[in-house]
């Protein structure tokens, strides 16, 4: 049998009855740490012993826990063995969970004396409620993340700060989603007589000389507003009877002009170089895809988790170089090639008359233009080089000027247009649209400049000769405007 003791946070008073009684009976008792306060004051009589030299010759904190409960693990297979963790057996213990499936397995019976956790002392400390919405999360498991795994509009409480070299980890991460001057506590030795909650800004938190093994982070709640389970927490309650009669009518193609404009307003702001106008459009366009997947949901169509879902899976398949064992480099254009063809790979159990039919047809002409020649491209179905592009261009060019009418004109003009876009693609220019964005900010700058010489004198450009506007212009782009 394994017996599994959890010694609580502090002091040897803090264990239970049934604890204490278990180690008055038991001849050897196996502690994952002696660096506990309570460890001085157990039965003399026990010969203690520790698996503090795993934490020594393991490099990583996974890696130890394996290891230790490894040890367990065999000394149970000989007899019985009483395991004594720090706190609660069913909190925060790595080994114990592991010990749990281990045990099963080999069919070896556990037994757990249940201790007090670093939780209640820790909100005891900050007087804070728990059922406020607190998330409870391993500061290993966050550290080792790129993005932290939390609600921001709620508060969390971080296990295991064991280290500066966890707490700089930790910091980093949570740091691409809280600023850096965001207020957090470290809490040292919840339950102990030296408990101390200190208060810092998030990026200071390595820098504590109180970090050890018995340190915790505290992270208020970053605003009730800022979390993505708020935002459709409020598009539900407007789609609900309790809520606005416009957003309960509308349905996926009603809202489809809104989802292409607030697209487009993106594009502006990024043009823009405008990150305030930016981070309120991009909210804007966020709107879109959860009023979309509310509409599904209300529908019984799918739900948002769905959506996360099949996004994230797709991102992990399509990018083997990261999370697979595809070597790539460091080449960009390889990684792009990888791409197109795990793609295509997903695509081919589907139906399609047509190798460019999985481009969307209802895109921007610009776009559509470009991705399907740049499609046809990949098949071989392609110009050997530049300068067959530029020869087609000027044979389009002429074609427009011996055309027998306007309609054939326009056909024309239309033919040179797909082959300028071809031009693009030669050129390196996977975005035809930006250029045109460009050139239409241009104008419109140009433009701007004609309008306020006119009125200067409280006049329109109307009232001005055509040889006047154009000097204006001219001047315009002297200043490169």
């Amino acid at each position: 049998m394994i017996t599994i003791v959890g010694l609580g946070p502090g002091a040897v008073e803090d264990l239970s009855l049934k604890a204490w009684d278990k180690l008055q009976n038991a001849g050897a008792l196996y502690l994952r740490t002696s660096r506990h306060p309570c460890v001085p004051h157990l039965p003399k009589h026990l010969n203690c012993i520790s698996f503090d030299d795993v934490y020594e010759t393991v490099d990583s904190f996974a890696d130890v826990y394996v290891a230790i409960a490894e040890r367990v693990m065999k000394i149970a297979r000989q007899g019985d063995v009483v395991y004594a963790v720090p706190g609660d057996p069913l909190v925060g213990e790595a080994t114990v969970k592991r010990l749990l499936t281990q045990a099963a397995v080999a069919a070896i019976e556990v037994e757990i004396i249940h201790g007090i956790s670093f939780i209640e002392p820790s909100l005891a400390q900050i007087r804070l409620d728990a059922l406020d919405g607190l998330q409870i999360l391993d500061a290993l498991a966050v550290a080792s993340a790129w993005h932290p795994p939390i609600n921001p509009a709620l508060p969390a409480l971080l296990a295991q700060v064991y280290s500066r070299r966890v707490a700089s980890d930790l910091k980093l991460t949570l740091m691409n989603q809280y600023p850096d001057e965001f207020p957090v506590k470290l809490i040292h030795a919840a339950g102990n007589r030296q408990a101390q909650a200190e208060d810092r800004p998030l990026y200071e938190i390595d820098r504590s000389s109180g970090i050890d093994v018995m340190t915790s982070l505290y992270v208020p709640a970053l605003g009730k507003l800022g979390g993505l389970e708020s935002c459709q927490n409020i598009i539900a309650h407007l789609r609900s009877p309790q809520g606005c009669p416009w957003d309960r009518k509308q349905t996926h193609q009603s809202l489809r002009p809104y989802l292409i404009e607030e697209a487009y307003e993106v594009l502006e702001a990024i043009d823009r170089s405008d990150p305030k106008s930016l981070c309120e459009e991009l909210g804007d366009l966020l709107l879109q895809i959860v009023l979309h997947a509310q509409i599904a949901i209300d529908d019984g169509e799918f739900f948002m988790s769905d959506i996360l879902r099949q996004l994230n899976e797709k991102m992990i398949r399509r990018h083997p170089h990261v999370w697979g064992d595809v070597e790539v480099n460091g080449d960009a254009q390889k990684v792009t090639m990888n791409w197109e063809d795990i793609k295509e790979a997903e695509k081919a159990g589907e139906p399609r008359e047509s190798l460019l039919d999985g481009i969307p047809a209802g895109a921007p002409a610009l776009f559509v233009a470009h991705r399907y020649s740049y499609q046809a491209a990949k098949l071989g179905f392609d110009w050997p080089d530049v300068g067959g592009v530029e020869a087609k261009a000027k044979e389009e060019w002429n074609e427009i000027f011996t055309a027998a009418s306007d309609e054939d004109k326009i056909k024309e003009i239309g033919d040179l247009m797909f082959v300028l876009v071809n031009w693009l693609r030669w050129l390196d220019v996977d975005d035809p649209e930006s250029v045109m964005r460009a050139v239409n900010a241009k104008f419109y700058r140009r433009f701007r400049y004609v309008e306020r010489q006119a009125a200067q004198n409280k006049k329109t450009i109307a009232d001005y000769s055509l040889a006047q506007l154009e000097a204006w212009w001219k001047q315009a782009k002297r200043e490169d405007l």
